[in-house]
C-alpha cells in the first residue's frame, strides 16, 4: 500500500489564506471596488462645487455679483481682477487691505505650527518610550486635558500672559496660547504612533550605545514622519482659520490675522460681496498649498495609525 505526500505549497492551504486576509487587506479590497470609486467622485464633487463657485464669483464684477448668481457666469463670462487688487492692496478704509493681515497670519501660525507640533513629538516619545514614575498617570492628564473646552481657559490665560502680550511684536501671546491648546491632541496622537513601533529598535540602540535623544532624532523621527505631517496639517489649519485665540491675544491691526479682518468685512461690510469672496480665497490660499503639498505623507499617518497588518 503506497503512501501518498501531499507536495501542495503552504500557500495553497486555506488557513495560510485566511491568515492573509488582513484587516488592512480588507479596507483596500473594499476601497478599491467600482461603488466605493463612483462614490468618492460625488463626494469630490459636492465637496467642490462650493469652494468653485466661491473662486467663480471673486471674478466677477461687483454688478453681476449682486445681481446674478455665480452659475450665470458660463452664459455671459466676464471676468475682472478688481476684487483682489481691491481687497489686498487697497488703501482706503472700506477696502480689505489684507495684504498686512495675510503676513501676521504667516507670523502667528508658522512658529505656532512648530513649536506645538516640536513639543508635541518630544512629549510623547517620553511618555510612550521612557521609563519614569508617574508616565502613566501624566499620559492620562494628557489625554483629559482633551476634554476641557478651549473657551474655559481662555481668560485665565489671558491673565497669566497679560504682561508679555507686547513681547515677539505682540505675537508671544497667540503663540504660546495655540500651542498649549494644540498640545493635548498633538501629544495623543503621537504617542499611540510611537508605542507601535518595534521594541527591537530601541533595545537595537541601546546595545549601540545610543542614548535617548539620538534615539528620537535618528530612529524615532524619520520614522514618525507620516503622523508628523498629519499633525502638522491639523495644527496649521487650526491655526490659520482660528479667530476666537487671535480676537483674545492679539491688539491692533499690527498682530491681528487675517481672520479677524475677514470678520470685521463681513461685520461691517456686509453689502460688499465682492471684496468677501475674494477675500475668503485669498484666506484658502496657503492652507490648499500646505494640504496638497503633505497630502501623500497624510494619507500614510492616517493608514498607519487606523489600520494593521
Amino acid at each position: 500500500m503506497s503512501s501518498t505526500v501531499s507536495t501542495d505549497a503552504p500557500e495553497a492551504s486555506p488557513l495560510y489564506k485566511a491568515g492573509t486576509d488582513t484587516m488592512a487587506g480588507r479596507v483596500r479590497r473594499k476601497l478599491a471596488t467600482r461603488a466605493a470609486s463612483i462614490i468618492s467622485i460625488i463626494i469630490a464633487l459636492i465637496w467642490t462645487i462650493p469652494t468653485f463657485g466661491l473662486f467663480v464669483s471673486s471674478l466677477r464684477p461687483e454688478n453681476d455679483i449682486k445681481t446674478t448668481g455665480w452659475w450665470t457666469f458660463f452664459k455671459h463670462p466676464t471676468m475682472t481682477l478688481d476684487n483682489y487688487n481691491e481687497v489686498v492692496f487697497g488703501t482706503s478704509a472700506s477696502s480689505g487691505r489684507l495684504a498686512s493681515y495675510f503676513i501676521n497670519s504667516l507670523v502667528i501660525t508658522v512658529p505656532a505650527v512648530l513649536f506645538s507640533v516640536s513639543l508635541a513629538a518630544m512629549a510623547a516619545y517620553a511618555l510612550s518610550q521612557l521609563n519614569f514614575r508617574g508616565r502613566d498617570w501624566i499620559f492620562i492628564g494628557v489625554f483629559a486635558l482633551q476634554i476641557v473646552p478651549l473657551q474655559m481657559a481662555l481668560i485665565p490665560l489671558l491673565k497669566l500672559l497679560h504682561n508679555y502680550t507686547e513681547w515677539g511684536g505682540g505675537f508671544f501671546a497667540v503663540w504660546f496660547a495655540h500651542t498649549c491648546f494644540g498640545l493635548p491632541l498633538g501629544i495623543f496622537l503621537l504617542h499611540n504612533f510611537m508605542v507601535e513601533l518595534p521594541k527591537d529598535l530601541f533595545e537595537a540602540a541601546r546595545v549601540d550605545g545610543a542614548g535617548p535623544a539620538m534615539t528620537f532624532w535618528r530612529i524615532v523621527l524619520p520614522l514618525i514622519t507620516p503622523a508628523l505631517a498629519s499633525l502638522t496639517i491639523f495644527q496649521f489649519l487650526w491655526i490659520w482659520n482660528d479667530l476666537l485665540v487671535a480676537l483674545v491675544f492679539t491688539s491692533g491691526p499690527g498682530s491681528r490675522p487675517l481672520t479677524v479682518r475677514l470678520a470685521e468685512l463681513a461685520g461691517t461690510r456686509g453689502n460688499d460681496w465682492q471684496r468677501l469672496t475674494s477675500g475668503a480665497f485669498v484666506s484658502m490660499i496657503i492652507p490648499l498649498v500646505v494640504f496638497l503639498s503633505l497630502q501623500r505623507y497624510f494619507v500614510r499617518g492616517l493608514l498607519a495609525g487606523g489600520v494593521k497588518g
